[in-house]
């Protein structure tokens, strides 16, 4: 129904004031065109509690990262995988990370550190800054009172000292025991805790320290208990037979090339309240089967002496951590010991070069299971074959896959979780001295120090130019083809 007061109303007020409503035509161009009239905008950062990694490279944020301040809101678990090959800044960011968590009083960290420089390994120098006495495990020097860690310390429960002698033989066999040498293992371990338990009952001291050592384990082999045959209503010879194998393997730890390390009481003085730990592996041939047998050592050693509820938040990093992940028993180990993250406080990081190395080796299944509890996982630069195997076991976007084989020195894909970011891992003056251990590439250098600086500081511009611009043609390349009204 026509309202002539209306329409009067709506003439007089046009021609006051001009039309109150304008009609505008449609205007159809491309996402690339109209992106200037929208603001940029950034992914969410993870939170202001813990410590600075960076700067997010796109935003320019400041990049802060705790898997303990993180946990049970963004992360389901505190482990932590680095991955990226050699050169690229993934020991400055283990060393950065492990110096800025120690400032919290809650904190204790072991790292095993496989790697070395000049004779010891490249965690020394932060060491001695913190004026911490590395364990350096040497078969060399262990004859020579060298350290030595006891798989039989009493620290260690029965049934804990039994799996990791299983555990050892069966890394250095290569395959699990069948039922007839582990009972012969289980007796021999039976009869010798039974004789230090007789010992200690009587107060006598002809044995020194009262903690069984693995000769002993070897003699009982060797010679098992009648008693044990009988109790199953064998012949002590098959026993003897059974046992054979396993005391030639033992007889390594203890005779052996591997002699002097783990064939006596753990030595004392060892500080496991030290704020850092570190174990110095780097005089073991890291391609021999010695390396996965130390980790296994190492790791029940520490599950039974170290970690305890008493509300302190531990990491465990742990270099070349392929060596636990391709073997299948040292790898279901460290499965189990990933498992006290959630009720003890630990944050396992674990080191790998190449995601293929673990993936494709002898542990698969346990592979996948412990790369499933990594929530949090950093890969630096790879070429585009394994960036692209890394993203499909990782299940990364296709725009990170894209730009892992681009990333230059010190940025990293940071996908923690879900929230996937690219961050420039920043090292401060008073950090870089003990984090590069390069030395025998970098000190015959002629560069006065303002100019190695003054081009670091132009390669790390150039560097983050680069990342901005491929990310850049990545946007214009997803969105070029749709349009907006």
């Amino acid at each position: 129904m026509f309202d002539p007061l209306g329409a009067l109303t709506e003439a007089f007020t046009s021609f006051l004031f001009g039309k109150v409503e304008t009609t505008r035509l449609p205007v159809r161009t491309s996402t690339g065109q109209a992106q200037a009239v929208y603001l940029p905008t950034a992914a969410p950062g993870l939170g202001d509690s813990g410590v600075i990694i960076g700067r997010e490279v796109y935003s320019g944020k400041g990049y802060i990262y705790d898997p303990f301040q993180l946990y049970g809101q963004q992360l389901p678990a505190p482990h932590w995988l680095v991955l990226g090959e050699s050169g690229n800044g993934k020991s400055a960011l283990e060393k950065t990370y492990v110096l800025r968590q120690l400032r919290f009083r809650d904190r204790q960290v072991v790292v095993l550190d496989a790697q070395g420089e000049d004779g010891v390994g490249e965690w020394n120098l932060i060491a001695e800054e913190l004026g911490i006495t590395p364990i350096r495990l040497d078969p060399t020097a262990a004859l020579n009172g060298g350290i030595r860690l006891n798989p039989l310390d009493p620290s260690i429960t029965t049934t804990g000292q039994l799996a990791l002698l299983r555990t050892i033989i069966e890394v250095a066999m290569g395959h699990g025991l069948d039922e007839r040498a582990g009972f012969a293992l289980k007796v021999a371990h039976a009869a010798v805790l039974s004789q230090y338990e007789e010992v200690g009952e009587a107060g006598g001291g002809a044995r020194g320290p009262q903690q069984p050592v693995l000769s002993d384990i070897v003699e009982q082999l060797r010679h098992p208990e009648p008693a044990s045959a009988e109790a199953m209503n064998v012949d002590i010879d098959d026993v003897r037979a059974w046992g054979l194998d396993v005391a030639l393997v033992l007889d390594r730890l203890v005779d052996g090339d591997l002699r002097g390390m783990f064939d006596g009481p753990t030595t004392a003085g060892i500080d496991l309240d030290a704020p850092l730990i570190v174990f110095d592996l780097s005089h073991i041939d890291r391609n021999s089967i010695a390396m996965p047998i130390l980790m296994a050592i190492v790791g029940v050693w520490l599950e039974h002496t170290w970690i305890r509820p008493d509300r302190k938040k531990r990491i465990f990093l742990v270099e070349e951590a392929w060596h636990i992940i391709n073997s299948p028993f040292v790898a279901q180990l460290f499965q189990r010991l990933l498992k006290f993250g959630r009720r003890l406080g630990l944050s396992f990081v674990a080191v790998v070069h190449h995601l293929s190395d673990v993936v494709d080796g002898a542990a698969a299944r346990e592979a996948a299971a412990i790369l499933k509890m990594a929530s949090t996982r950093t890969i630096y630069a790879q070429k585009a074959d394994e960036a692209r195997a890394t993203g499909r076991v990782l299940g990364l976007p296709r725009w990170a896959v894209e730009i892992i084989p681009t990333l230059t020195p010190g940025i990293a894909v940071w996908d923690v979780n879900g929230n996937v970011q690219v961050v420039k891992h920043l090292i401060t003056e008073a950090e870089r001295p003990l984090v590069y251990t390069d030395r025998a590439m970098t000190e015959s250098s002629s560069l006065p120090t303002d100019e190695a600086r003054a081009l670091a500081l132009a390669a790390d511009a150039e560097a983050e130019a680069r990342a901005e611009a491929i990310a850049m043609e990545r946007q214009l390349r997803d969105e070029s083809s749709e349009t907006v009204a």
